[in-house]
């Protein structure tokens, strides 16, 4: 039997070649040869380039309004404001004396220490922020006392909290997402507000990752699996829903010939534009990432930048980066609102950093591109059923922040030793490599920036120059696929046990609808061969690595979750199927797919700087300067230069002439001259930083603040604080 299915497998594979010149169709209501391979030589007919036009002087619109905060002693939301400018007017610390910056206080949480990437919101002199015991706390933010402390009972948003001022001034809220609820609660003292929902909160359909945002009295929130949410900020019920993956009748929805449950999600964020009602989206890839046979065709709306209209939830445009994106190269970050300058007028755009080391500079109310934005035809796939899309960006303005391939001259240069390692690794394994190259079976593909360039904190912007910051990393990864079972059963076709129930609301996002895996959280399949119920409770409860504690998780739920993931609950659903799947289905290679390719003691396999800060000038496109950002000490003691290193913390930016960024290996925030990129100031934090400083003022006094709680990707010891900066 099991000669007879490869016999088969063999004769599909054969007939795929047959069908090599034919054109595929990806739409949902026309043949589809699932086993086709492209033709090279027919792609190779295309233009090399293509270009959209950069909008006219004319078709730009001119500004309506200065940056939305008009008193910067607050911080009212995450990222600053509706904008996410992470900017702050404030001159009391600046170039003059930022070197006399000293800890004012710190603040511990005192419960289970754990990975905060919330920047905490300051408003009237007092910060509320989470705790990495997964509460929400009142704090006084000129001495770091705590006031009030909250237990939603889930893990709340976690990047991003907002501040919502009632007309009135008695009413005003602490507005998140923790679980499956969106909640409200009293500012003064932290109680949920009795008219808001159901008592204070009201449910929700998915869980959400960052701040939401409040326009007249509707709220919106990013669905972490896809789709954007319009509340009603009064009643707690949905006025809207914007599906980021169309559904039948909807345009975009021929688009894809088959969805998976996560796809073209709102992990970084999003903004608002406060005197337009609009709100601005940065969706991420099609899912799973890679396997890109799963989900043919351009998939709309995944990595885009949307505007949807907030009042009726109306898509007004969209610019999508990658088109069917098999590389995880995501929008990563909350869009930022601001202006450039054209023959001295101002003219208001939005931005947007992505994981592909590129700015998406558009016109805030049209969506046109100021810059050209080049196209170029982009390699086919070598795989049976990966079907590539035929152009891909190779952006000249604004100037890309970070490699966008990896060749042979990208190797690292660290030590010879090092160099020769990763050469005989590729020579070893017949690695790929190059400009959008696709994956190949059997042999890893090296890809660039699959933390970034720009993730999820992204970027800041001085509205007075126009000039964007941003932290980046820029090292590879070594990505594998082979062929999956051809038994392989589909899961989400299953009739659902309650253990598959828990699994799609708590653990589906991280580990896939078919516990396949997803990024560096590792597959399920085969659990029961490697672990037991003992050992899960133990993880489920206290965490590891990247797996966060989730002690919520208890009584029949655990038990049930315990029975879908060690396959107990399902036995008589998984009989093997006969023959080869309809469409071919690849995995990640058992022995690792998703590894970093590191040299012999585990430094990157590529030239240095691992992590950058960058500042670009919109107005031009052009970088004004980049330096490395984060370093290894005992590489510096060998006489190195400063490598940077992985970052995931993020600048925000002061008309004091300072920008303040944080979260590299280091565990040190550091302040750098806005002009010229000079380091000027340092400290090393009790844990590492893990979230982009607020900045905003206090008794009179200017405060720097930062979530200093370690853990998360960079696999910090965790923490539990905040430190605050300021003057003596």
């Amino acid at each position: 039997m099991k000669l007879l299915k490869s016999f088969k497998w063999f004769c599909s594979l054969i007939g795929a070649c047959l069908f090599s010149t034919l054109s595929i169709s990806w739409g949902r209501d026309e043949p589809v040869i699932y086993w086709a391979i492209e033709d090279a030589e027919a792609r190779e007919q295309f233009p090399e380039y293509k270009v959209i036009p950069a909008a006219t002087l004319d078709e730009l619109t001119p500004s309506k309004s200065l940056p939305f905060r008009e008193d910067y002693r607050d911080w009212p939301r995450s990222h600053g404001d509706a904008y996410s400018s992470r900017y702050s007017a404030l001159t009391e610390i600046n170039r003059s004396n930022v070197r006399n910056l000293e800890v004012a206080w710190i603040y511990r949480s005192g419960d289970t220490p754990g990975n905060i990437q919330c920047n905490p919101i300051v408003v009237d002199g007092v910060m509320y922020a989470f705790t990495s015991g997964n509460h929400v706390v009142a704090v006084d933010a000129a001495n770091g006392k705590e006031i009030w402390r909250f237990n939603p009972n889930g893990e709340p948003t976690k990047r991003g909290i907002n501040y919502w001022r009632s007309s009135d001034g008695k009413g005003d809220r602490i507005l998140f997402t923790a679980g499956l609820k969106l909640f409200a609660l009293l500012a003064e003292n932290g109680k949920p507000d009795p008219t808001f929902g159901n008592g204070g909160n009201a449910p929700i359909p998915d869980t959400n990752r960052v701040p939401v945002t409040v326009f007249e009295d509707i709220l919106v929130f990013a669905g972490y699996s896809k789709h954007i949410y319009g509340y009603d900020l009064h009643t707690g019920e949905q006025r809207w829903v914007f599906h980021t993956v169309p559904v039948v009748g909807e345009y975009g929805y021929d688009t894809w010939d088959h969805v998976e449950p996560v796809a073209a999600n709102a992990w970084g964020g999003l903004s608002l534009d406060p005197e337009r009602g609009i709100a601005y989206v940065q969706t991420g890839s099609p899912k799973p990432n890679f396997l890109g046979e799963r989900h043919r065709g351009r998939n709309l709306f995944a990595n885009c930048l949307l505007a949807i209209d907030v009042r009726s939830g109306k898509r007004l445009w969209h610019f999508q980066e990658i088109p069917h994106d098999i590389w995880d190269q995501d929008g990563s970050a909350p869009p930022v609102l601001t202006t450039i300058t054209r023959e001295g007028k101002h003219y208001d755009v939005v931005a947007a950093v992505t994981k592909f080391g590129n700015t998406l500079l558009l016109d805030r109310v049209t969506g046109k591109p100021i810059y050209p934005f080049r196209l170029r035809r982009a390699p086919t796939s070598k795989v049976p059923g990966i079907l590539t899309w035929p152009y891909q960006p190779d952006v000249e303005l604004p100037e890309p922040f970070s490699r966008q391939q990896f060749t042979l001259e990208d190797v690292t240069d660290l030590s010879e030793e090092s160099r020769k390692y990763i050469l005989d690794m590729f020579v070893r394994d017949g690695a790929t490599m190059g400009w959008m190259v696709p994956n190949v079976l059997n042999k890893p593909n090296v890809i660039n920036n699959l933390h970034g360039g720009a993730n999820w904190p992204g970027a800041c912007v001085d509205p007075e120059t126009s000039t964007l910051y941003v932290n980046s990393n820029d090292f590879p990864y070594y990505i594998t696929i082979t062929q999956a079972e051809e038994d392989f059963v589909d899961e989400t076709k299953l009739i659902p046990t309650a253990g598959r129930k828990v699994y799609e609301t708590l653990c589906m996002v991280c580990h896939g609808p078919n516990r396949e895996g997803s990024g560096e959280n590792p597959p399920l399949i085969g659990l029961k061969y490697r672990s037991n119920d003992a050992e899960m409770k133990t993880l489920l409860a206290i965490g590891k690595n990247l797996m966060p504690a989730t002690p919520h998780i208890q009584g029949k739920a655990l038990e049930d979750l315990l029975d879908y993931i060690f396959e107990r609950d399902r036995p008589e659903q998984f009989e093997k199927a006969e023959g080869p799947p309809k469409r071919p289905r690849y995995t990640f290679d058992q022995r690792g797919g998703w590894l970093r390719l590191v040299d012999q003691d585990r430094y990157f396999g590529s030239k240095p700087p691992w992590g950058k800060l960058n500042a670009i000038d919109l107005n031009t496109g052009n970088i004004k300067w980049q330096v490395p950002f984060g370093e290894y000490e005992e590489l510096m003691a060998k006489g190195l230069p400063i490598t940077g290193t992985e970052n995931f913390g993020g600048p925000s930016v002061t008309a004091g002439g300072l920008v303040f960024s944080t979260g590299a290996r280091d565990r040190k925030i550091k302040a750098y001259d806005v002009d010229t990129g000079e380091e000027l100031w340092q400290y090393t934090l009790p844990f590492g930083g893990t979230a982009p400083p607020s900045i905003y003022q206090a008794d009179g006094k200017q405060f720097v603040v930062v979530a200093a709680t370690g853990g998360g990707k960079l696999r910090l010891p965790p923490g539990d604080a905040y430190v605050a900066f300021s003057l003596p």
